[in-house]
């Protein structure tokens, strides 16, 4: 009897430590890595098959892992990448956690609202059997402000540029919402701190202008002194004679080379034929040009022109202007 009771409890014993070595049962992770997609409202028995199909680990030691951890109602959707090496009870408190993957999309400053629906529609197709956005998730662009729940009609500027991370499959018109809401946060912060002088009547020149500022020098720390040229010349009533501002109203028109017939010809973008501000903003301007528009630094500049390095030469009448342009344009 003593001896049927001790293995009866070397048994118990033997069986209670495999239950709780169950944690660390190795999940098989191929060596390019594993994607495991977990739906809404997904049950853990549906994970536990989905991993057993893929020979990550048997059903029954998922879910018997699961109930050591209390996982089965912690179970967060999501797309998770895993890499080996790896536990059953690793990938398990991963998705508990909620460490899905995120895919970065990038909207470069100075682009347009042309270029961000190319972006998330390129990132729509799938890659690798993953999708950026889920289908039919990106709205048609006439009905983006309803889409946003925005009371902006025109959202030309109105995206904030940045580098976001989404989970695969995810709603293209909740990224659009985010950085819509981005934008007007940070426009809302630099139009608190403008200049007390500023010509700019409300946030949307500041972010208009901006929005030049952005298209006409790739360099951070020239944008400063862009601004106090823009803002210089809406002072004193001097047209902005802004190239970017052309080359917007061309539209599809534009093939590369702005020519002189160009600059001649009127459009309400067209700021050599017209005074002031162009009606909307033409690009998606960063942090740096919205501060820029809103508080340059104090100058009594005029004009720049391009070096050619990156960098710009700024002026303070007419005559300076043209010994630069003859300088850096056209090499005299």
């Amino acid at each position: 009897m003593k001896k049927f009771l001790a293995a009866l409890l070397g048994a118990a014993a033997i069986a209670a430590g495999a239950w709780f070595a169950l944690p660390l049962w190795p999940a098989v992770i191929p060596q390019d890595g594993l994607n495991v997609s977990v739906r809404q409202g997904s049950s853990l028995a549906r994970l536990a098959n989905d991993l057993d199909r893929a020979n990550v680990a048997p059903a029954w030691v998922v879910q018997a892992v699961a109930r050591i951890r209390g996982s089965a109602r912690r179970l967060r959707a999501g797309e998770y990448l895993f890499e080996q090496p790896q536990t059953v009870a690793d990938v398990l408190a991963a998705i508990e956690a909620g460490n899905a993957r995120q895919l970065a999309v990038t909207v470069i400053e100075g682009s347009r609202l042309t270029d961000v629906y190319a972006l998330l529609v390129k990132q729509s197709t799938a890659t690798d059997g993953v999708a950026t956005f889920a289908p039919g998730s990106l709205p048609a662009r006439a009905t983006l402000p309803e889409a946003l729940r925005s009371d902006v009609r025109e959202l030309e500027g109105y995206l904030f540029p940045d580098t976001y991370f989404v989970a695969p499959g995810s709603s293209a018109s909740s990224l659009l919402r985010l950085m819509h809401k981005r934008m007007r946060e940070e426009l809302a912060r630099a139009w608190e701190l403008r200049s007390p002088d500023t010509p700019l009547k409300s946030p949307y020149e500041a972010l208009i202008l901006a929005s030049i500022i952005e298209k006409e020098t790739g360099r951070e720390a020239d944008r400063p002194l862009v601004g106090s040229v823009f803002v210089n010349r809406l002072r004193v009533g001097m047209r902005l004679q802004t190239d970017p501002t052309v080359i917007y109203g061309l539209g599809e028109q534009f093939d590369g080379n702005l020519r002189k017939v160009d600059l001649q010809t009127d459009t309400p973008y067209n700021t050599y034929t017209r005074n002031g501000l162009p009606p909307t903003p033409i690009s998606l301007p960063g942090r740096a040009s919205l501060r820029a528009a809103v508080a340059p630094p104090v100058s009594d500049f005029l004009y720049f022109v391009a070096r050619g390095d990156g960098t710009s030469e700024f002026s303070r009448n007419l005559a300076e202007h043209n010994r630069a342009v003859a300088k850096y344009q056209l090499g005299k």
